[in-house]
C-alpha cells in the first residue's frame, strides 16, 4: 500500500492543516475527535464510528505542556471536557501525572495519567507540530470516574473498562 497521497488526500490535508493553525490561533486549542462520526478523508477506507472512541487537544504542547486526551465519552461532554480542562492550562495552570481534578462543568471525577505510548495516538498533534511518532509530544489521559466516584482500576467501577482502558493499552488503530 501506498503511502504517498492521492491529489485530493493531499487537497484535504492542506485544508486540515489550516483549519487546525487556524482554530488553535483563535481558541488556544483544537480538539481531534476520533471514531466519533463520518471519516472526512477522501479515500479513507476506516470505520468512523469506534467502539472506543476519543478525542485529544491538539494547541498545548506549543506552550510546554502535554496534550490532553479522554477515551469514551461521546459528543457534547468529550468537547466540554477538554476545552474546559485545556482553558486551566492556557490560564497558567500545570496539569500533572497522579493530579485528581475536579472541573466545574462535570459530575465526575478525573485523574491524570501519562500516556506511555503517544506516537500510536496523537496523530494529528504530531501532524501539526512536524513530529515523527518515535518522539511524539506527550499525552496525559483524563480518566474520569463512574457516578460514584470510582475509577476503572477499582473491583467496584461500574463503568466500560473497554469503554475507558487504561493508559498503553489502546492505540489508535
Amino acid at each position: 500500500m501506498s503511502t504517498i497521497p492521492t491529489p485530493a488526500q493531499s487537497a484535504w490535508l492542506d485544508q486540515d492543516d489550516a483549519r487546525t493553525a487556524d482554530t488553535i490561533r483563535r481558541h488556544g486549542v483544537c480538539l481531534q475527535l476520533v471514531g466519533m462520526g463520518t471519516c472526512s478523508v477522501p479515500g479513507c477506507g476506516c470505520t468512523a464510528e469506534s467502539k472506543k472512541p476519543f478525542a485529544y487537544t491538539i494547541g498545548l504542547f506549543g506552550i510546554a505542556h502535554p496534550e490532553l486526551v479522554v477515551v469514551g465519552l461521546g459528543m457534547p461532554t468529550v468537547s466540554t471536557v477538554l476545552n474546559t480542562a485545556a482553558r486551566l492550562v492556557l490560564d497558567g495552570a500545570r496539569l500533572t501525572p497522579g493530579e485528581a481534578l475536579t472541573l466545574p462543568c462535570w459530575d465526575r471525577q478525573i485523574f491524570l495519567e501519562e500516556v506511555p505510548n503517544p506516537g500510536d495516538i496523537a496523530f494529528g498533534a504530531n501532524r501539526h507540530y512536524q513530529r515523527p511518532a518515535e518522539a511524539s509530544v506527550p499525552l496525559l489521559q483524563l480518566t474520569f470516574s463512574d457516578a460514584r466516584g470510582r475509577f476503572p482500576w477499582d473491583s467496584r467501577y461500574s463503568g466500560s473498562r473497554r469503554r475507558q482502558p487504561r493508559p498503553g493499552e489502546w492505540d489508535a488503530r
